[in-house]
């Protein structure tokens, strides 16, 4: 039994998604899907050419994998019901599917923000412990990193999940949003919710401004590091290596923070329907793009398994 089913009258939730307009929401459609499948394969095929090349068995490709395994169930999390809408005259959805959408995006989201720490302290090692690299960032180190990063995410997601469906919901019913998103569907509570507010800004500072926190320290020793170095070559080099991190950091945080971060007061539907795009479909969509322009060995995977099937077919 879900949280509020004691004391809610709704049952079922109307996103009232971009457009009410059957043509926008067709062309909408089209949009989405090619971005969504766009998406998926970009992040599927970093996974395949890294499981294939034994080359890329290494840390850094492996936080690279699970980065874009999130980014797969993230935008899957939404997406594909937002599609279905798009095309259909229902637009509703369950009480118990709105929890658990929230519930899984919560998770996947703040799963990301914590492999987005773990892959800077691995840059942090590989530029200021270059001989030690393998022996600190061991196997054994990985996975427990992996895991214990995707048990915090689902782990703290649950309260401000629970803190969220619990209020009571007596009507309206719409939500001005393509997803079941906190903001949006706190708002329709008939009831105070300025301490659900409270306790899910500390939780936004804890999982939110404290990895970035850790990220900017990171790269603050690796700044300092790369300045020891004499080659210019070489500084540019190390420098390239934390470029693309660098950059799906920026396209993920900025949004979220805005979202998550900013006083209720100013709260508007429209803006952040919009901004949301960023953080959930157009990151997994940039993250594979950032990754494979700008990594050699990314690059010379691809060319290398498809060499490699070309030669098999014929």
């Amino acid at each position: 039994m879900f949280p509020a089913s004691n004391h809610s009258s709704i049952s079922e939730f109307l996103l009232l998604g971009f457009s009410s307009d059957s043509t926008s929401n067709r062309i909408l459609f089209i949009i989405f899907l090619l971005l969504y499948l766009c998406s998926v394969l970009g992040n599927g095929l970093i996974i395949i050419l890294i499981s294939l090349d034994s080359h890329l068995h290494t840390p850094m490709y492996f936080f690279l994998s699970v980065l874009s395994l999130l980014d797969m169930g993230y935008v899957t999390t939404t997406v594909p019901q937002m599609l279905v809408h798009l095309l259909s005259s229902s637009k509703l959805i369950s009480f118990g599917g709105c929890w658990l959408q929230m519930y899984v995006f919560g998770a996947l989201g703040l799963s990301e923000c914590i492999i987005f720490v773990v892959m800077a302290y691995d840059r942090y090692v590989a530029i200021c412990f270059p001989l030690r690299y393998t022996l600190i960032l061991n196997w054994d180190l990985c996975v427990r990193l992996v895991l214990g990063t995707c048990t915090c995410g689902f782990f703290f997601s649950l309260p401000h999940t629970y803190f969220t469906m619990s209020l009571p919901f007596c009507g309206p019913n719409m939500v001005n949003h393509y997803f079941c998103e906190g903001p949006s569907v706190r708002s329709l509570a008939c009831m105070d919710t300025h301490l659900i507010e409270v306790v899910d800004f500390v939780i936004s500072i804890f999982m939110v401004l404290v990895p970035l926190s850790l990220i900017l320290a990171s790269y603050v020793r690796i700044t300092m590091s790369i300045l020891k170095i004499k080659s210019t070559q070489g500084r540019f080099k190390a420098f390239s290596t934390c470029a693309s991190h660098l950059t799906v950091v920026t396209l993920f945080y900025g949004p979220a923070i805005y979202i998550y971060m900013r006083p209720n007061s100013n709260y508007s539907p429209e803006r952040d329907k919009q901004i949301s795009l960023f953080y959930n479909v157009f990151t997994a969509l940039f993250n594979p793009v950032v990754y494979s322009l700008r990594n050699k060995d990314i690059k010379a995977a691809f060319i290398k398994v498809v060499v490699r099937n070309r030669i098999a077919y014929w």
